[in-house]
């Protein structure tokens, strides 16, 4: 077995574990993976540096944080959640602008629009997983405050406070690395692979109500997609 299979096996074994459980031996991790030892622990060594695995000398090997699953799905929430349904922001940018003609073009109003824009870092299980920016019309939440963007869902708060219904969102998903501002709200090197999540909103009346670009960690995240077959044809 070579040794991506192996890291493969145990990103498995971790994933059905809580973090923090201690896994067996290598001993026993060996005979019950069918792989020799050297392999194993180069395997372990690179879930290691990943945080997926915590090796304490004289105690053992133990599960680290776990990966963070995306569910693409046919409607979206807005909301952003753990394995253990727990998650926050914390919001390190507030502020009005102008547009500007570049923005004001994908969000489909004039240059001199007022727009709010949102940084926020998405943590989960005590870990920096994304940077997310938003953008969205001031007009549509006035009195908005920095504290609006550090619970709940976006898509709720628009709904609840504003009347303001999202309805349709076009997003593209493509590999990228992090800047050096990315790195280090997210913790990890400069250039550290990531996810480029962009997105735009529009409301039951075609107007843009929210732009986002966020940085997923590459190293922590995972999308699943469940595919529905048409036999009809």
């Amino acid at each position: 077995m070579k040794r991506a299979e192996v890291r493969e096996r145990l990103r498995t074994m971790i994933r059905s574990r809580q973090p923090g459980d201690v896994l067996p031996s290598e001993r026993n991790l060996s005979e019950e993976l069918g792989v020799s030892r050297p392999t194993l622990r180069a395997a372990m060594s690179d879930l290691a540096k990943d945080g997926l695995l915590v090796r304490e000398h004289g105690r053992g090997t133990f599960t680290g944080a776990r990966d963070v699953v995306h569910e693409l799905a046919p409607t979206a929430t807005g909301g952003f959640t753990g394995p253990d349904g727990t998650g926050i922001n914390r919001v390190v940018r507030f502020a009005t602008e102008v547009a500007g003609a570049r923005l004001g073009r994908r969000m489909r109003v004039s240059p001199g629009t007022e727009l709010v824009h949102v940084t926020r870092v998405r943590v989960v299980e005590g870990h920096p997983m994304a940077v997310e920016r938003l953008v969205l019309p001031a007009e549509l939440v006035p009195d908005v405050a920095p504290a609006d963007f550090e619970t709940g869902s976006l898509y709720q708060l628009l709904r609840m406070r504003y009347e303001v219904i999202a309805s349709k969102a076009m997003q593209t998903t493509e590999p990228t690395v992090t800047d050096p501002a990315e790195s280090d709200l997210l913790g990890v090197p400069l250039h550290a692979p990531a996810l480029l999540f962009e997105r735009t909103t529009t409301d039951t009346a075609d107007r843009v109500i929210e732009y986002s670009r966020s940085i997923y960690r590459g190293d922590r995240y995972r999308i699943t997609t469940h595919l529905t077959f048409d036999h009809s044809y």
